[in-house]
C-alpha cells in the first residue's frame, strides 16, 4: 500500500492508498481515518483534469506538476492550497542479538534491554519526543523520532509498560547505544 506524508498549509497528513475495484474505486486512509472515493472524468477538462467523488460529493482537482522535493499548488474546487510531499518515515526496531563476546556498547544494550530501555540504534539528533513520563505504551508504539543522515527514523517501544524515564528532548544529539527512554 503506497504511503505518503503530505504537508498542506503547515499540517502533515499521512495518506495510504488502496485500489479497490477496476481503475476508478480507491480507499484512502488519511491520518487513520478511512475514506472511499471514486476517480471520475472531469465534466469540464479545461477546468480540471481530475474529479474525485467522496460520499456522493464531487471535488474538481487541479494539480500542477508534482515535484517530490519542492512545494506545489493544489486546487480543490475554487480553493488553493500549498502542498509538499515529505520523505517517508522509516521504522527502526532495536533488537540485541545474542553475542558470545559483546562489545562495550552491546553489553550496555543487553543490560538495559532487560530493564526496559529503548536505545538509539545509531548516532543522530532527536527531533521529536512522542511520550511523556508516566505515559502507558504498547510494544511498537513510537517513543521518539531520530534524525540520522537526513532521514527521520521512528524509534519504537521494545515492550509494553509505563514510561519511567526520558533521557532526551528535542534537539538532543545521541550516540549509538545511548538510552533514550526507560519503560517499566
Amino acid at each position: 500500500m503506497p504511503e505518503y506524508y503530505i504537508l498542506i498549509e503547515n499540517r502533515t497528513y499521512k495518506v495510504e492508498l488502496v485500489k479497490k475495484e477496476g481503475e476508478t474505486l480507491f480507499e484512502a486512509k488519511i491520518n487513520d481515518k478511512t475514506v472511499e472515493f471514486k476517480v471520475e472524468k472531469s465534466e469540464n477538462s479545461k477546468i480540471s483534469p481530475l474529479a474525485i467523488n467522496v460520499v456522493g460529493k464531487t471535488y474538481q482537482i487541479e494539480l500542477e506538476k508534482i515535484d517530490r522535493h519542492a512545494p506545489f499548488t493544489l486546487k480543490v474546487n475554487d480553493a488553493f492550497f500549498k502542498a509538499k510531499l515529505r520523505e517517508a518515515v522509516k521504522r527502526i526496531v532495536t533488537l540485541t542479538p545474542p553475542v558470545q563476546i559483546p562489545t562495550k556498547a552491546e553489553r550496555r544494550r543487553e543490560v538495559v534491554a532487560k530493564d526496559g530501555a529503548v536505545v538509539a540504534p545509531m548516532a543522530g539528533k532527536i527531533i521529536s519526543v512522542k511520550v511523556m513520563k508516566g505515559d502507558t505504551v504498547k510494544a511498537g508504539d513510537v517513543v521518539c523520532i531520530l534524525e540520522a543522515m537526513k532521514m527521520e527514523n521512528e524509534i519504537i517501544a521494545t515492550k509494553a509498560g509505563k514510561i519511567q524515564k526520558i533521557n532526551v528532548s528535542e534537539g538532543t544529539p545521541v550516540n549509538d547505544g545511548d538510552i533514550l527512554v526507560v519503560i517499566n
